[in-house]
């Protein structure tokens, strides 16, 4: 009767240790959000805002590429206006819905510019932040419709290629590293209370059997 007891103790505890291995290997798995579908662009030497949808392949993808990347800190302190040359607001919609919006400066002195409001129209909020535009979007711009003067020394591999002022594996490589460091501290210490949890379950019960079996 003993034996028999002692056997599904053990049992139970293989199956916690099985229970957790699981739930460890386990990831949460978040959604993707939604991919946008609309992209509109507003201007003062625009009468009506131009709109570019998804189905535009090529074009839809490179004025997405303008601004998909504008997170983080931001790059530059806030220039002056005199500097900053027409400016061009681009609406990320996703199925009519506005989520996102920046301010594009293409003709900036020294090389275009961007700027992330704060505040976005799906309610997010983080800082104001201004950024080194791609070299290519003045020329992504007036490919969409935008009024402005022919460079095409700016665009190499077609519309929406060429570089940024800074290249991006440069950008706030320190941001990055402690992000990769501190998900991997909180991976490990999660790792390591599942193992101690499973291993004094695994000891209490073998104390259990132990004595049960005397």
């Amino acid at each position: 009767m003993r034996q028999r007891s002692a056997r599904r103790l053990v049992a139970a505890a293989v199956l916690c240790l099985a229970m957790g291995v699981v739930g460890l290997a386990a990831a949460p798995v978040h959604a993707a959000p939604p991919a946008p579908t609309t992209v509109t662009i507003e201007g003062d030497d625009l009468t009506e805002p131009l709109v570019v949808h998804a189905d535009s392949g090529e074009l839809f993808s490179a004025v997405l590429g303008q601004v998909s990347w504008l997170t983080g800190p931001g790059q530059t302190g806030s220039p002056t206006a005199e500097e900053l040359g027409p400016q061009y607001l681009v609406v990320v919609l996703v199925d009519d819905e506005p989520t996102r919006h920046y301010k594009l400066y293409p003709l900036a002195k020294g090389g275009p510019r961007a700027f992330r409001p704060a505040e976005q129209p799906d309610g997010s909020k983080s800082t104001d932040a201004w950024f080194f535009g791609r070299l290519t979007m003045s020329e992504t711009l007036r490919a969409a419709g935008a009024p402005l003067p022919a460079r095409p020394d700016s665009i190499s591999g077609g519309i929406g290629g060429g570089e940024r002022v800074i290249p991006e594996d440069s950008l706030n490589p320190g941001e990055d590293l402690g992000k990769m460091f501190t998900e991997l501290r909180q991976a490990m210490l999660l790792n390591g209370a599942v193992v101690v949890g499973i291993t004094l379950g695994i000891a209490a019960i073998a104390l259990l059997v132990r004595r049960r079996t005397r």
